[in-house]
């Protein structure tokens, strides 16, 4: 069993606040993208030939491309799929009709990540974003109706956002499955240079009462960010926060692989888009056990099972738990951390202040960096 993520860096309009490695259409790049993705795909394939248990097509905008073009770069994926095999794709709500999703069913797309960020027309103008309010309803309304997965995209916070409102739409809708962010100012983006700031407190807020109305709704809070109904679990993206092992394609993307001598694993990411269609390999970076371990601890405490502790310890061949429980029960002790076990699972109370929680568990870990265990 295997999972892949391919990049497909096409999108219609480039918004304010994205740092993902995105591009508009240009002359000949997406007949070229798809004639280097086959190519890749195809190497990759003869080292890794496992069925996949998930696919995800993320960018950009996957959605965004021609109906031939998406047959075209599904015909260049040789692998398998496993029987109930979760194949997401991502979509902005202005690229979808009836036609397009009877299309991606065909192709064996069962699950939609709808970029909306909102419902509200000053919010979406403010960010860039194509569509508008009609638009993404009406985008949800005809998914469903295909039969389709359906997970919003939302981000919470803004200061001219009505964020009762947005969370009530999201919850009438009838979705499965929410992922709820607030504002990431990233260095670089338009949103940067004009100089524009978070807000801590009011995004602190507008992600409680996404708990609160989502969860109301049956929407439960299992990660950070990620709300869902039980079963409708993003199943790729757990890959990720379990810090497991990933196939990638396309330009941009990272994948993560099984490692070898004193590397546990090895993360490899593409170059841009430029850059990889002259057949740059991707750049690779080994990952020592002590780093898995404290990468484990940084992704399993997203989630709200949290991990298991003993579970990291077996696949990174460390003790880790006679360090880590006197911080761990400390943590317990103000509020952050349920201990059962070896299993630490993070409290609502600690989801706000994740990063502070990690590095005083990072921090009991410090010996083995001493030791030579990096």
């Amino acid at each position: 069993m295997a999972s892949l993520y391919v990049h497909v860096p096409f999108c219609p309009t480039l918004c304010p606040y994205c740092n993902f490695h995105v591009v508009r259409r240009a002359p000949g790049w997406v007949e070229a993208y798809l004639k280097r993705l086959r190519e890749e795909a195809q190497g990759l394939y003869l080292s890794h030939p496992e069925p996949l248990a998930t696919l995800y097509l993320g960018g950009g905008t996957p959605s965004f491309l021609r109906d031939r073009e998406l047959l075209a770069l599904f015909q260049a994926l040789p692998w398998r799929l496993e029987r109930g095999a979760e194949v997401t794709l991502e979509a902005n709500p202005g690229t979808l009709n009836r036609e397009r999703l009877a299309l991606l069913k065909d192709l064996g797309v069962n699950r939609l990540s709808l970029g909306v960020q909102s419902f509200q027309e000053g919010v979406l103008k403010f960010l860039g974003r194509a569509h508008g309010r009609k638009g993404a309803l009406k985008a949800v309304e005809l998914a469903l109706e295909g039969g389709f997965r359906v997970s919003l995209d939302l981000i919470l916070g803004l200061p001219m956002q009505d964020v009762e409102q947005d969370l009530a739409e999201a919850a009438a809708l009838g979705v499965g499955h929410v992922s709820a962010y607030t504002l990431q100012v990233e260095r670089g983006t338009p949103f940067a240079l004009m100089g524009l700031k978070e807000d801590p407190e009011r995004e602190a807020w507008a992600m409680e009462r996404a708990e609160e109305v989502l969860g109301e709704a049956g929407l439960l809070r299992y990660e950070v960010s990620n709300f869902a109904r039980p079963g409708e679990e993003a199943r790729h993206n757990q890959v990720y926060w379990q810090n497991g092992f990933w196939l990638a394609l396309g330009p941009g993307a990272t994948g993560q692989y099984p490692g070898g001598g004193s590397a546990y694993a090895f993360r490899r990411t593409h170059p841009p888009l430029p850059r990889w269609l002259s057949g740059e390999p991707p750049s690779e970076e080994a990952i020592s056990p002590l780093e898995h371990a404290k990468e484990s601890l940084m992704l399993g405490l997203r989630l709200r099972e949290g991990l298991d502790v003993g579970e990291v310890e077996r696949r990174a061949g460390l003790s880790l738990w006679p360090l880590l429980e006197g911080s761990a029960r400390g943590l317990a002790q103000e509020g952050y951390l349920e201990v059962a076990g070896h299993r630490l699972k993070p409290t609502r109370k600690a989801f706000p202040l994740l990063h502070g929680v990690v590095l005083k568990l990072w921090e009991a870990l410090e010996p083995l960096e001493t030791q030579g265990k990096l």
